[in-house]
């Protein structure tokens, strides 16, 4: 019978890290916790401006005291789902938020202030604390798997 030593075990630990490294590092996981795509704009003279992401979209809306978000694509336990502000690429204020518990279409999330006519707005995404209270500076942002971006979509609203 083989004597069990602490040195074999050190080194298989040490190799075993360097192979999970070795495929992390390598840019092909298998496993996908969050399905998405990269984002892109979509813009023609006729139509406005729509980020589309293969986690969270929004299109133009008509003002008002609630967002609708057509869809939201995160793996349980959820996020939360913040309407902001924007200025450009810039995010200000946050008008509202609503938690998700994973995949849902169509969210409406209430606002503190109403938007405003042709103005732009960004819906984000952020990490829960567990803590059953949406707060930015507490709640982390939350990130494409496959970018390490934070995951926002920028919207306009209408006349």
């Amino acid at each position: 019978m083989m004597k069990f030593s602490t040195g074999s075990f050190v080194i298989g630990v040490m190799f075993g890290a360097l192979l999970v490294g070795a495929w992390f590092l390598s840019g092909t996981p298998s496993i996908m916790l969050v399905p998405s795509q990269s984002s892109s704009f979509v813009a023609t003279s006729t139509e406005s401006m729509t980020q589309k992401s293969g986690v969270l979209s929004v299109s133009d809306q008509p003002p008002g005291d609630t967002v609708v978000i057509e869809s939201v694509t995160v793996p349980p336990p959820g996020v939360w789902i913040a309407v902001r502000e924007a200025n450009g690429n810039n995010l200000g204020n946050v008008l509202g938020a609503e938690r998700v518990g994973g995949p849902r279409s169509n969210v409406s999330i209430s606002l503190l202030r109403s938007t405003e006519s042709n103005h732009s707005y960004a819906a984000e995404l952020y990490r829960d604390d567990n803590n059953s209270a949406f707060d930015p500076s507490v709640n982390s942002v939350y990130v494409d798997f496959n970018t390490g971006a934070p995951v926002v979509a920028y919207f306009s609203t209408t006349n």
